[in-house]
């Protein structure tokens, strides 16, 4: 046994005779990697990015450029409330505190142009009981530096004085406090995986020193995942976002990866090979699932670099680095380490046998002994489940995303409440000029704009319209919408309750008023209705290579036609039990109370496409485990039942500990403050715990018991394919253990 070991393995064999002969300078190696990452990767954070919701090439994006260029302005994107102590807005104390504050913030160095009530009258910018008033500003520059602007400037606008008090919000304000609370969010998932996995880990091995290796592995992976992050960061904008999915990923993997192998080595161990030989051949046989495993997981997350925002593209970097490293960490780091202190890691007494009389075992014979009623019941769960997905709406993001007392999200709050129009939601029709129509047009297109319902009023160089009619003659706003080259520039404004209804609906509405002239509407309603209706159009081209692709890949490592796509059916029932948890809970708003967050009766859809990729990596890497033992088994008896039966009764017990391990790691974000988070947390624990055990422990042993050899079909064509360039294992099958016991016969089949 330990020389046809010496003799085979192929490439991961040879690898892991390396690891062990090598063993104290790759430890060596893996040290001083450990320690540059972590010091390097320490500041990933002050070099990674914060994203906006808008999609390049599109119209609104477009229109960015002109306000700019044009007319030197843009979307408001900080808002000051200023509500008086005493009397009205318009009292002399505090309407002359009100111009001092627009002029302290117009000499701000970042800030392009100011608009206030007191120097405009626009009554978009007053309350309807007149004691509130705001102040508008435009910070020109990327995302990451005007919100770090905003971290010093933010407290000394915020005040309170005898005339007036100021409260901070705007766009980029509540983007800025929810990249904050995701960087503490971060922090404290930090504080509570680490020990909660260790103590897991110890649970599940009974020996400390393969729990801290295993722990050890997964640190590797976030540390060597946050330094590949912070030297792409260098060259292209990574989102800081990108961190959060590398702690609870890069921990995951290491620790699923890490559990397969060291359970594979203690196999052999009990087989009777010896320590540096059963290294080899965990390596040659574990090492092959990992490298399945780790490529349909990156696959899945690459699939993200299709979409054009580098929100999601980060996630794809995120994804791939992890992978990376935690394959490495396992097939390289791990082996050397179990070469030298394996004996710390083997089990402490016998381990129950993969034998009829095994839990797992019995499982899975009962299940395949009664296919339909089981299969039934379980499918008829994972439909209740996933059922509330009928009533999935997509919205878009607003300040609810932040815990409830938020300083930005109270004043969203009080604008919402007291102000009609909704001024910092403006959208703008913007020529690039010469607008080459008389001013009598341009009143004209204004008024028709103005008809439009959930518009509260039009300003333009025509002056201000309602409801079709001219209120106001041209004023200051007015003759600053007409730019250097003829240009003219339109502000919608619209009223609070089209802000709380069908934003894309409005937006629609507005680009379908005809124009005299060449024009494009932007402003910030429409660039998220852009961003979504960008980020809707591409789901079908990333769903669809996702589902090509990792066919293809468990095409290769099975040889079967029927087994890849039966893995692709199971996966999608997984995932539609997330989907359906997402509406029922988030949409919702059930169990909003406990989670603590307020429900927006809509889900923004960047989220759930992350989390689409992210979990059905996560499943076909259980569907990666699982399969590769059963098809060893088979390949060994050539026996479906019996090959499922063992393979169940190997993996299962791995896949239940990697399961749990994932979910701990991944809920410690349903107590994220930012409703983003806690989406991804409880999401994709909820599909994890569905996948790994009515999925992987009910409906595939059944579907393949109903499939019987059908399972390893393929036509010959595709059998000579799998035969030249299929991902093949060539290592020796182990012997079982001597006191194992084989399946009834009434099974063998």
């Amino acid at each position: 046994m330990a020389q046809r070991d010496e003799d085979g393995g192929g490439p991961l064999g040879r690898l892991g005779r390396l690891t062990v002969r090598r063993g104290g300078a790759v430890l060596l190696a893996a040290l001083v990697l450990f320690l540059g990452f972590g010091i390097y990767g320490a500041g990933a954070q002050s070099d990674l990015e914060l994203a906006r919701w808008d999609a390049p090439g599109t119209e609104s994006v477009g229109v960015q450029d002109v306000l700019r260029e044009e007319y030197g302005t843009g979307n408001p994107n900080l808002a000051l409330l200023v509500t008086a102590e005493r009397g009205d807005v318009d009292g002399g104390a505090v309407a002359e505190a009100g111009r001092g504050l627009a002029a302290e913030l117009a000499g701000h160095p970042m800030v392009t142009d100011v608009t206030s009530y007191w120097d405009e009258q626009d009554q978009a910018l007053r309350s309807t009981d007149g004691r509130r008033a705001l102040v508008l500003a435009r910070l020109e520059g990327s995302a990451t530096d005007t919100r770090a602007e905003l971290a010093d400037l933010s407290p000394e606008l915020a005040r309170t004085t005898d005339d007036i008090t100021v409260t901070v919000g705007g766009q980029e304000e509540v983007s800025r406090q929810v990249g904050e609370q995701a960087a503490r969010d971060f922090l404290t998932a930090e504080v509570i995986v680490l020990p909660a996995v260790l103590l897991l880990l110890i649970l599940v091995y009974r020996r400390t020193v393969a729990a801290l290796l295993t722990v050890g592995v997964g640190l590797l992976s976030v540390l060597g995942t946050l330094a590949g992050l912070r030297l792409l960061a260098q060259f292209t904008p990574v989102s800081t976002f990108a961190a959060n999915l590398a702690l609870v990923l890069g921990l995951g993997l290491g620790i699923d990866y890490c559990l397969f192998l060291i359970n594979r080595y203690r196999e052999e161990r009990t087989a009777g090979l010896p320590a540096q030989d059963a290294v080899t051949r965990a390596v040659a046989t574990a090492g092959r699932t990992v490298l399945f495993s780790g490529l349909t997981v990156a696959v899945s997350l690459s699939t993200l670099l299709v979409f054009p925002f580098f929100f999601l593209s980060s996630f794809a970097y995120a994804g791939i680095l992890v992978v990376l490293t935690a394959v490495t960490g396992a097939v390289v780091v791990l082996p050397a380490a179990l070469a030298r202190w394996g004996h710390r890691v083997e089990r402490p007494t016998a381990p129950e046998r993969a034998t009829a009389g095994g839990f797992w075992h019995r499982t899975a014979l009962a299940v395949m002994r009664r296919p339909v009623l089981a299969g039934g019941a379980a499918l008829a769960v994972l439909l209740v489940a996933a059922s509330p997905v009928l009533g999935l709406r997509f919205g878009l993001p607003d300040q609810r995303t932040l815990p409830e007392g938020t300083s930005s999200r109270v004043m969203s709050e009080e604008v919402r409440e007291h102000f009609a129009a909704e001024a910092t939601d403006t959208l703008y029709v913007a020529s690039e000029g010469p607008a080459g129509v008389p001013d009598d047009d341009v009143a004209a297109y204004a008024a028709e704009l103005s008809r439009v319902q959930g518009v509260f009023h039009v300003v333009s160089p025509a002056g201000t319209h309602r409801d079709g009619e001219a209120v106001r003659g041209p004023g200051p706003a007015s003759a600053a919408a007409i730019s250097p080259s003829g240009g003219a520039l339109i502000a919608v404004v619209p009223t609070q309750e089209a802000m709380e209804g069908d934003v894309p609906g409005l937006v629609a509405d507005i680009r379908d008023v005809p124009a005299p002239y060449a024009a494009d509407v932007g402003g910030y309603p429409a660039e998220t209705t852009d961003f979504r209706a960008t980020l809707l159009e591409r789901v079908p081209l990333v769903a669809a290579l996702i589902l090509l692709i990792t066919c293809g890949v468990l095409f290769l490592m099975t040889g079967s036609v029927l087994l890849p796509l039966k893995a692709t059916v199971l996966n999608l029932l997984s995932l539609s039990v997330m989907f359906g948890a997402l509406v029922w809970i988030f949409q919702d708003g059930n169990f909003s109370g406990l989670l603590g967050f307020t429900p927006t009766g809509s889900i923004e859809p960047s989220i759930p496409m992350l989390m689409f990729c992210i979990t059905y990596g996560l499943s076909m890497d259980y569907e990666v485990f699982l399969l590769s033992r059963i098809k060893e088994e088979h390949d060994r008896t050539g026996d479906t039942r019996q090959a499922v039966a063992a393979g169940i009764a190997r993996t299962a017990p791995l896949i239940t500990a990697a399961a749990g391990i994932l979910v701990v790691t991944f809920a410690t974000y349903a107590t994220s403050g930012v409703v983003f988070l806690k989406e991804l947390g409880v999401g994709t624990a909820l599909v994890i715990l569905a996948d790994a055990t009515l999925i992987r422990m009910v409906l595939l042993p059944v579907s393949m018991r109903l499939a019987g050899r059908a399972n390893w079909w393929a036509p010959r064509p595709l059998r000579r394919l799998h035969t030249r360039f299929g991902l093949h294992e060539n290592a020796a099958p182990a012997a079982p253990p001597p006191n194992a016991e084989v399946l009834p016969r009434e099974y063998a089949r």
